[in-house]
């Protein structure tokens, strides 16, 4: 039953966020795409059991089986819900869980799968296997229902990690890594790619969008969820400063975030944003001429993030100003593929180079768009060492 408390607050936040029509269109993709993960399963390799189908999963679940087929490990997605999960044990020989809940159901399955002596390995992408960070972020104690947070009362997934059977874990960056290391697991990160369909989308909308021309810059952020307030804070004087400064420049932001009232001033100059699509979504970046990428520095559960923001600008050729912090140093050559601002003196200096030199723009967005397409695709996602002990642990069986 408390799967689906949670998913029914889900619901409500959805409404509330997107309204009555942009809730019912979101609901109907989902029940389609929920319809799909129950009954169009072909047996495999490899089960990725998630706890959702929403963004995280759109990388975690979907784009992570993509990659994985097309280095031939036979990979499907399914939901924790699916009332055939017990029967699915059958048929493939790892099963990944992502942010699943512990649940009656789930607990059959682990014991099955135990049974049958198959692998289990635990997912995330996030710390919200713990809860002592989760709870500190300000998207659970001000922004989330009393049902959305039912589903971190035990930390998501904990039992899985903490479970002596499962000994391996995958996740998205190095600094997850570190952390479910100290449970004394063996820890693959597997990072973030872009599927195909978006890297041909985004190969379209960059060649339309090199016949436009534009006097105005426009420095975009784009925030998924309502959790990203305090990340956008950051960065609020060297805006200000930056919109003063230049007249040219528009500020456009996505999603449902809340900005600090100095910025009223200029509300001619920002443009809001509703979430969208993910493929009017990268309409709207490749529009943007700066991506902006900020983090509240040094606060773990921000640390945890990955590069999306950095892949998903990239791929369209639009350059990237993001904190650094572990992440983004890792995947960001500072001034070649993109920049990396640490306090609000840099983050302005940084944007104004940006701003003041077009060919400057077009060279950054280029080399990001070559690194990602060579190394953070499905396709070109150099996991040889994943990839190798999922084979031999199939083979095992």
């Amino acid at each position: 039953m408390q799967p689906i408390l949670i998913k029914l607050g889900k619901i409500f936040s959805t409404f509330k966020q997107e309204g009555f029509l942009g809730g019912i269109r979101k609901s109907g993709h989902y029940l389609g795409l929920f319809f799909d993960l129950i009954f169009k399963i072909s047996p495999g390799d490899v089960l990725i059991i998630s706890g959702g189908i929403g963004d995280s999963a759109h990388y975690r679940a979907f784009n992570q089986a993509e990659e994985l087929n097309r280095h031939g490990i036979k990979t499907a997605v399914t939901l924790q819900e699916n009332p055939r999960l017990l029967k699915l044990v059958d048929d493939f020989q790892i099963f990944i869980f992502r942010r699943t809940l512990e649940t009656v159901l789930t607990q059959k399955v682990i014991q099955e799968i135990k049974t049958q002596k198959k692998a289990i390995i635990f997912e995330t992408d996030d710390l919200v296997f713990d809860l002592k960070y989760i709870q500190k972020t300000e998207l659970y104690k001000t922004k989330m229902n009393e049902l959305e947070k039912r589903q971190y009362q035990k930390g998501l997934g904990l039992e899985i990690l903490s479970d002596a059977y499962v000994e391996n874990c995958v996740t998205s960056t190095s600094y997850l890594a570190k952390i479910l290391e100290g449970y004394g697991k063996k820890v693959f990160v597997s990072k973030n790619k872009i599927s195909q369909k978006e890297v041909a989308l985004a190969q379209k909308l960059v060649a339309k969008k090199q016949k436009k021309q534009s006097i105005k810059i426009k420095i975009a952020y784009f925030s998924g969820t309502s959790s990203h307030d305090r990340d956008f804070e950051q960065i609020t004087n060297p805006l200000l400063n930056i919109l003063k400064k230049y007249p040219t420049v528009k500020l456009v932001l996505g999603g449902p975030l809340k900005i600090n009232n100095d910025f009223e001033k200029y509300a001619t100059r920002i443009e809001r944003l509703p979430l969208v699509s993910r493929e009017k979504y990268y309409v709207n970046l490749c529009e943007a001429d700066i991506n902006l990428a900020p983090l509240v520095l040094r606060d773990p559960f921000c640390e945890a993030k990955s590069e999306i923001k950095f892949l998903e600008a990239g791929i369209l050729q639009v350059p990237t100003v993001a904190i650094k912090n572990q992440t983004f140093s890792e995947c960001i050559i500072d001034g070649v593929d993109g920049f990396l601002a640490e306090n609000e003196k840099e983050w302005q200096t940084k944007l104004e180079q940006l701003i003041e030199n077009a060919k400057l723009r077009l060279k950054i967005g280029k080399e990001a768009q070559s690194k990602i397409i060579k190394d953070f695709t499905v396709e070109n996602s150099h996991n040889e060492n994943y990839y190798t002990f999922l084979r031999k642990l199939c083979k095992k069986k």
